[in-house]
């Protein structure tokens, strides 16, 4: 039987198990551990680009750098995303309460949103793929500042303000399509997944590479696969075990019945 085919209680059964004999637990989060919190995904059924696809040219560097209306256009979005408001929810608190039973040896997040650091994580033990909306950077220097401080700007008129060091292009501490991942976080991830004996794979469709790449190295690696996720994934056949419904209520019941 594989496990997409398991009956709901064994696999969940077998992952408490799985997590209760682990002793270096290494988490992978994509947006559906968020989407409780009120933040969309994006290529879910609902999703941001599902629903309008012209959206993910904000995402792409090339039209971001190009088109001064593109960018535009992305600072309204930013102002407006709920994640400003979003809370971490069960989901991201199953995983704090797994640090801090001292399992946890990582979170690889593909998330921008912060959740995990607000839940309790320590901000070491998360590596954000993606980079963060939380913080704004310029695209020619070192200019690095809180978001709140660009979006000061944006509320007093201006509609696509530049760096005040060297008048470049400013653009939210992401990591957009087109752009180069960070090699020390690639080199990291890529270190957790190998040294990890269970690997939580957490409201991702597991289709986005380089990250997704992860599974397959800690499966090649010994270690367990436990996939939770609303939907199927990618990697549902690498997996030992496969979760599908709700995060915030799968992921911490994973979490309590393994002590």
């Amino acid at each position: 039987m594989s496990p997409d085919a398991d009956p709901p209680d064994a696999a969940l059964a077998r992952a408490q198990s799985y997590l209760r004999n682990a002793q270096c637990v290494l988490a992978l989060t994509g947006a559906g551990i968020s989407t409780e919190s009120g933040i969309p995904d994006f290529r879910g059924p609902q999703g941001v680009w599902t629903r309008d696809p012209d959206a993910e040219k904000l995402s792409n560097i090339r039209y971001y750098l190009s088109d001064p209306e593109i960018r535009k256009k992305a600072w309204r979005s930013r102002l407006d995303s709920p994640a400003w408001e979003a809370r971490p929810n069960a989901g991201h608190a199953a995983l704090v309460a797994l640090e801090e039973r001292g399992k946890l040896s990582g979170i690889i997040t593909q998330n921008i949103d912060g959740l995990h650091q607000i839940a309790g994580n320590r901000p070491e033990k998360v590596v954000e793929m993606h980079g963060t909306m939380r913080h704004a950077r310029c695209m020619s220097c070192s200019y690095y500042v809180p978001m709140e401080v660009i979006a000061e700007r944006l509320h007093a008129g201006e509609p696509d303000p530049d760096c005040p060091d060297c008048g470049g292009i400013l653009k939210s501490a992401t990591v957009s399509f087109g752009q180069a991942l960070v090699p020390a976080d690639l080199m990291r991830a890529e270190a957790l997944a190998r040294e990890c004996d269970l690997l939580l794979a957490v409201g991702s469709t597991l289709s986005v590479y380089p990250v997704a790449a992860v599974v397959p190295t800690a499966k090649q690696s010994g270690a367990r696969i436990v996939i939770v996720n609303a939907e199927p994934t990618e990697m549902d056949e690498l997996a030992d075990a496969v979760l599908r419904g709700n995060i915030g209520e799968l992921l911490p019941r994973i979490v309590a019945g393994s002590n």
